[in-house]
């Protein structure tokens, strides 16, 4: 198949020759090659990329069917769309490193709440968005119905109520191209979120049923019945940052395989990790993709990549070379 190169895909492939870089074209080839052969594609989302912008180029990989599932953290699927919603808001510190106690504090008093260099705007992002999934949770608890996480998020989304507040173009919002497409995702742990603490304290308060928000349970076995039914001819893993969003589907593998004895399933098809933690004692993040193996996650043969670097910078790379900018 010959690809109608773009300017970014160019440069990458003439530049990016050795070490790290090089790595990040085999990955990104390694990535294409999956699609081309029919595999399906699993992209987990960690630390704050939503907060880093990267739906200004993640949302068109998830138009043009480049992702088939997105495994992401709770801040992730809360934090794009508080950026749909409140962008104007957000404060920049690109002075980050030299903030004292004392500065940090004084963000709190303004309801600014810091990842790195950007702080969320309390009022606008959280507590517009919490007027709103409240009625969503509600209505459900109402009804006796029970939904995951990222579902209630699609009906928010869908349903229109937050138009009014739009401060970007929609097309830029990862969460709101997944909602149109109802994209599966896993949104493992998802409680420790903003808005999953603002669900458990109206669970402390009465007016809510833990019940009503399914848990990381029924996620897995969510997971586990998409990969039987997708696997045919593979599902690959590209994780972005470590943790909980790629530790978390990666073991549907070896769940399947060792526990639920189904020795047919297969390994994931490809890996790739992008990633600055380095190996040290019993790290996730940091392990070299071969550990994986031990762990029937990873077959011997299975394509690996591992991208020492800044995964907003390398992520938004691959993304173009993929969508051929």
């Amino acid at each position: 198949m010959t690809k109608n190169k773009g300017a970014i895909t160019n440069f990458i492939e003439k530049y990016y020759l050795h070490f790290n870089a090089a790595a990040l074209v085999d990955a990104a080839k390694g990535y294409e090659e999956q699609l081309e052969n029919g595999a399906k594609m699993l992209v987990s989302l960690a630390g704050a990329m939503s907060t880093a912008e990267i739906g200004k180029i993640f949302a068109e990989v998830i138009r043009q069917d480049k992702v088939q599932i997105i495994s992401c953290t709770g801040a992730n699927l809360e934090e794009d769309i508080m950026n749909l919603v409140a962008h104007s808001h957000y404060k920049r510190v690109p002075n980050y490193r030299d903030l004292t106690p004392q500065d940090e504090w004084d963000l709190l008093e303004k309801g600014l709440n810091r990842v790195t260099d950007t702080c969320i705007p309390e009022e606008e992002a959280f507590r517009r968005l919490q007027e709103h999934i409240f009625k969503i949770w509600k209505d459900a608890d109402d009804k006796g119905e029970r939904f995951l996480p990222h579902e209630f998020m699609y009906k928010m989304l869908l349903s229109g109520v937050l138009e009014e507040y739009y401060e970007i173009d929609l097309k830029d919002s990862w969460m709101y191209a997944a909602a149109e497409k109802n994209l599966p995702i896993i949104c493992p742990g998802w409680e420790d979120s903003t808005m999953g603490n603002i669900f458990a304290s109206y669970v402390m308060k009465g007016e809510l049923k833990a019940s009503t928000m399914k848990s990381g349970i029924e996620y897995m076995t969510f997971l586990a019945d998409w990969y039987t039914a997708n696997s045919e001819n593979g599902i690959g893993f590209f994780q972005i940052g470590g943790g909980i969003a790629g530790d978390f589907p990666i073991c549907v593998v070896p769940m399947l395989y060792q526990d639920m004895e189904r020795t047919d399933t297969p390994f994931w098809s490809y890996f790739c990790q992008i990633s600055d933690s380095t190996t040290s004692y019993g790290s996730y993040s940091g392990a070299v993709p071969n550990e994986k193996i031990t762990w029937g996650k990873l077959d011997i043969n299975t394509p690996k990549f591992i991208i020492e670097s800044d995964a907003t910078i390398v992520a938004p790379l691959i993304f173009a070379y993929l969508l051929d900018m």
